[in-house]
């Protein structure tokens, strides 16, 4: 039974800007930048760092085999204090096994840097949408049971035609709100 004393958690809306303006995606962090422009007070917190099984999806995006072993990079972020997303970066155990990629911590000064210096020239970027139910594990991180997440998977390709990065975002659905926009800036409906 809930504590009737307890003040509701405050509502928080944040924005997830699609596709990711270059000037963000190049920052230090995607989320920290995001919520600087809107005012928001941003945490976030490291869940895994390791090798596991690719999932079909993750797999399908790195052109690797189902199960296959991949890097992860998993991490949790909040909106003032409410729990918004949780980001895993995925990377090929050939692009990146015994890099800073699989290290402890953050990379610095940014992941994109780290995969520059590894020789890979970013070519091009697909970002995937979808809504669906969280999982339990998904809603009990985020605080959102019975609730929907949406899904952005996007996947970097380097001008060798190799998928160095895959980023899946999970959004509680309910406190997000994405923005639509063309990629120079000038919009058309």
């Amino acid at each position: 039974m809930a504590d009737d004393s307890t003040p509701p958690r405050p509502r928080v809306l944040v924005e997830r800007h699609l596709p990711t303006p270059p000037a963000v995606r190049g920052s230090a962090s995607l989320y920290l930048t995001e919520a600087a422009r809107q005012g928001i007070t941003p945490e976030r917190k490291m869940l895994f760092i390791g090798q596991e099984p690719a999932n079909e999806h993750v797999a399908a995006a790195l052109r690797v085999e189902t199960g296959a072993a991949v890097i992860a990079r998993r991490k949790q972020f909040w909106a003032d204090g409410v729990p918004v997303r949780i980001a895993t970066s995925y990377f090929r155990l050939d692009v990146g096994e015994d890099t800073r990629l699989d290290g402890e911590g953050f990379v610095l000064p940014t992941l994109q840097a780290a995969i520059e210096d590894l020789g890979h020239t970013f070519g091009h970027a697909v970002e995937a949408l979808t809504a669906r139910p969280a999982t339990p594990r998904e809603a009990d991180l985020l605080e959102i049971p019975g609730e929907w997440v949406v899904q952005i998977l996007r996947v970097s390709i380097s001008t060798d035609d190799v998928p160095v990065h895959a980023l899946e975002t999970i959004c509680a659905a309910s406190r997000h709100v994405f923005p639509i926009g063309q990629p120079d800036g000038t919009d058309q409906f």
